[in-house]
C-alpha cells in the first residue's frame, strides 16, 4: 500500500468515525426527547407490526393528545389515508387517497407491510388476505394501514394495549351498529341451526 493510498483510508477511517459519533449523540437526543412518551411508545408497540422507531415516528407526527382529532376518522384523513370524495352530479370521479401525511402514511405503509406478513397474530393478514382478493394489493395495504392506525387512535385514547377487534367498527353510527348487530345474531342463529345445536322451534320460542 502506498503513502497516498494510506492516507485516504486514514481520511475514510476519521469520516467514518465521525459519522459514527454524530449517530451516537442524534439516537442520545432522541431517547432523552422520548422519555416522557415511553409508555406510549410501548403500547403502541403491542400492534403487530410496530416496533420502536416506527412507533416514535408516530407519536412524533401526532402526539398522545387525541382529542385535537374528535375521532379515528378524522385522524386517518389528515393522514391521507381516507379516499378522496370528489362527486359530481351524484357521480364519484375519484377514490384516491389525499396527499396529507406526507411523513406519516409512509410509516404506516410500512408498518402494515410487516403486519401482513407476522403470524403471531395473524389478524392483520388475514383482514389483508381478504381485501386483497377484492381490491387489489396496493388498496388492501392502505386499509390495513388505515386499521392500525385507527388502533393507535383507540390505544392512545383509552392507554390500553392492542387488542384485535373489528376497529372500524368504533366510529361507526349507533343505528348501523344495531343493524350489525342484528345481522351478526342471525348469522350466529344459522350456524346454531346447521351444526344441530338448536332447531328453528326453540329459537322462536
Amino acid at each position: 500500500m502506498t503513502d497516498s493510498q494510506k492516507y485516504r483510508m486514514r481520511l475514510i477511517r476519521a469520516h467514518m468515525d465521525y459519522i459514527t459519533s454524530t449517530l451516537n449523540d442524534i439516537d442520545a437526543m432522541l431517547d432523552s426527547l422520548i422519555a416522557p412518551y415511553e409508555n406510549a411508545v410501548k403500547l403502541l408497540c403491542t400492534i403487530p407490526g410496530v416496533d420502536r422507531n416506527s412507533a416514535i415516528t408516530i407519536i412524533s407526527e401526532i402526539g398522545t393528545d387525541m382529542t385535537q382529532f374528535s375521532n379515528s376518522k378524522r385522524l386517518c384523513c389528515w393522514a391521507g389515508l381516507t379516499p378522496g370524495n370528489n362527486e359530481s352530479a351524484g357521480k364519484k370521479k375519484s377514490v384516491r387517497i389525499t396527499r396529507a401525511g406526507v411523513y406519516l402514511k409512509p410509516a404506516l405503509v410500512q408498518v402494515a407491510h410487516a403486519a401482513v406478513k407476522s403470524d403471531k397474530p395473524p389478524y392483520y393478514k388475514q383482514k389483508y388476505e381478504r381485501i386483497m382478493k377484492r381490491r387489489g394489493k396496493k388498496r388492501a395495504i392502505i386499509a390495513i394501514a388505515r386499521m392500525i392506525l385507527t388502533a393507535v387512535y383507540q390505544i392512545l385514547s383509552t392507554g390500553e394495549v392492542w387488542n384485535p377487534i373489528d376497529l372500524y367498527k368504533i366510529d361507526m353510527p349507533e343505528p348501523l351498529k344495531e343493524k350489525q348487530k342484528e345481522k351478526a345474531v342471525k348469522q350466529a342463529e344459522k350456524l346454531l341451526i346447521s351444526e344441530g345445536i338448536l332447531s328453528e322451534s326453540q329459537l322462536v320460542s
